[in-house]
């Protein structure tokens, strides 16, 4: 098969014939995306030959660029089956600015294709689902959420991404792959996007450093206390997920504990050493928008993948910070 057959292009080093390390062939959806590149890096990592699945080359390994939702329906499966693939990652999905159809599309029905790509392997392949903690319903102050929570979802992402969860769930209670759903809370570190929250923090600071100038940051109330997990600890919690025996399950991922918004704006702020006056005004919105506490129980994943957070929120936004300004010479947007 070559690459127009995949109406798309492949790009970066491959290597064919059987895998020389000791990890899978996996394929990650979403490969040069803010969490995709880290889950590849961590998949390499661990010795597994990675394939990027993406709308653009995915940086250090080699990458296939497909439309996943409007694109032929066979080209997925039939790069999965020449790739050889034994483990398929899902970080693909809308998640800042997309709303209706925008939602839909990126995490149900790109959720239902790839189901129907993997079902058609001709070897069995573990799923990996990026759910999300918000197709939980609202938790009480103080207490928690572990997997046996409500799935009650207070906004059209919780939903559509519940509903992509559960695609996989399904299929795999069918047969037709080894699903897991690693619902993670809300991701920092290198390389978010400005769309986000941080981003847009950092962004602002960054642009204020380089014209020497103070910054005013404009946001909603930051009234909200939320578990943050770093970007590289969720990658590390697919890696786990990736090869270890445990299918048909969600399983939490998150710090654990609860931190209030603003300290975390302010932690920015603190470390990007950029003189700013933090403005809150107007209604809080987004994917969270109403939750004002949450955190997870992250005993399952200490069980079951031997997973446990190892970046500190203070590391976090100094590995978050050191990108941005490494990338200041781009200079104000």
């Amino acid at each position: 098969m070559t690459a127009p057959e995949l109406n798309g292009v492949l790009t970066g080093p491959r290597r064919d014939g059987a895998v020389t390390g000791p990890g899978p062939n996996a394929v990650v959806v979403g490969g040069s995306g803010f969490l995709g590149r880290h889950v590849c890096a961590a998949l390499t990592a661990h010795g597994a030959r990675v394939l990027s699945v993406a709308r653009r080359p995915a940086p250090g390994v080699a990458s296939a660029r497909i439309d996943l939702v409007g694109g032929p329906q066979a080209a997925l499966a039939d790069l999965l089956v020449e790739h050889r693939a034994s483990v398929v990652v899902n970080a693909a999905g809308a998640v800042w600015d997309y709303d209706g159809r925008a939602l839909d599309e990126a995490n149900v029905t790109l959720v239902e294709r790839l189901r129907d790509a993997v079902a058609k392997v001709p070897h069995r392949v573990r799923l990996v689902q990026l759910g999300s903690v918000f197709e939980y319903g609202m938790p009480a102050r103080g207490r928690p959420l572990t997997e046996d929570a409500p799935t009650a979802p207070s906004t059209a992402y919780g939903r559509s991404k519940l509903r992509g969860s559960e695609i996989v769930l399904d299929a795999s209670r069918a047969g037709l792959l080894d699903g897991i759903v690693l619902r993670a809370t809300s991701c920092a570190g290198p390389g978010m996007p400005r769309s986000s929250l941080l981003g847009r923090v950092a962004a602002r600071l960054r642009d204020a450093a380089v014209r020497g100038e103070p910054a005013v940051v404009t946001l909603a109330p930051l009234t909200a206390e939320r578990d943050f997990v770093d970007c590289r600890d969720l990658a590390a919690a697919v890696a786990a997920a990736a090869t270890l025996p445990v299918v048909g399950r969600t399983v939490n991922i998150g710090s654990g504990t609860a931190v209030g918004v603003r300290r975390l704006v302010d932690l920015l702020v603190a470390v990007s050493g950029v003189p700013a006056t933090v403005v809150e005004e107007g209604t809080a919105t987004g994917r969270s928008a109403g939750i004002d506490w949450l955190a997870v129980d992250g005993g399952l994943a200490a069980r079951l993948l031997g997973w446990h957070p190892r970046h500190s929120l203070a590391s976090t936004v100094r590995a978050m910070w050191s990108e941005v300004i490494t990338n200041a010479e781009e200079g104000p947007d």
